[in-house]
């Protein structure tokens, strides 16, 4: 493993570790769209700041040093990041989201295929599947508007986020967010796979579908404390298929 370079703190050293890490699970499980999409931590003790991609990286190869620091208004704040390229439309989604919510540390935004798909369907995610409970009621939508360039977007973004950890934003994407990188990392893969479920049962003539009452149950079991150490130790588990990485993404 690459040693720290002395410019960057510990902190925000384990946090581009962590993030880079985050980057290529999201390309193990073929959640990348070639260059575009993008994926936010803030930095740790700073939260003014947050961590986002160079643009032109693909996210397997996606190094700690690849990272870039920039502020809610999209300046690149330290020198050593200076002349990395950032995604417009990325600091625009992400800024409004860190900017507005305190508790959303982790912001993964996606253009999976089957994420897209269910977008463009007017009733949007079904409860078709035990994954697609975990949002039951449970989920954001936005319209969209364009390609992502416009700050004003972001005041819109925010209101329709709500105090929802995950969005659908129409014709575009899957938006999923965590006060950790483990948690947005969980919301994510459970949307997507609940995406793919819905398109793959979109083939059947009839689809079945759970009472009410058990819809609303299931979400509150997704939703308990008990939650929380499945969701760290998912997380771990993800991160033991890139072990063998770990020298190449944390330097």
């Amino acid at each position: 493993m690459k040693k720290r370079p002395a410019k960057i703190s510990k902190t925000e050293w384990q946090a581009r570790c962590e993030l880079a890490a985050l980057y290529r699970l999201i390309a193990w499980y073929c959640m990348t769209d070639l260059i575009d999409t993008h994926i936010s931590l803030r930095v740790p003790g700073e939260p003014e700041h947050f961590l986002i991609n160079r643009y032109g990286v693909t996210f397997d190869q996606m190094k700690a040093s690849d990272l870039v620091k920039i502020d809610h208004e999209g300046n690149i704040v330290e020198k050593y990041d200076q002349g990395k390229m950032v995604n417009v439309a990325g600091f625009v989604i992400h800024s409004a989201l860190h900017h507005a919510r305190d508790n959303i540390h982790c912001v993964i935004h996606t253009h999976t295929a089957d994420g897209v798909a269910v977008s463009a369907q007017e009733k949007g995610l079904l409860p078709l599947s035990q994954h697609a409970l975990k949002f039951y009621n449970n989920i954001a939508y936005h319209e969209y508007e364009g390609i992502a360039f416009s700050t004003d977007e972001r005041e819109r973004l925010v209101q329709d986020m709500g105090n929802y950890r995950c969005m659908i934003l129409r014709n575009h994407g899957l938006l999923a967010t965590g006060n950790s990188v483990a948690r947005a990392f969980h919301e994510i893969y459970f949307l997507e796979r609940a995406c793919q479920i819905q398109i793959k049962a979109m083939s059947s003539a009839e689809l079945h579908t759970p009472s009410k009452e058990v819809c609303e149950y299931t979400v509150k079991q997704f939703e308990s404390d008990a939650a929380e150490p499945i969701i760290q130790a998912a997380w771990h588990a993800a991160l033991s298929l890139i072990r063998d990485q770990r020298k190449d993404y944390c330097s």
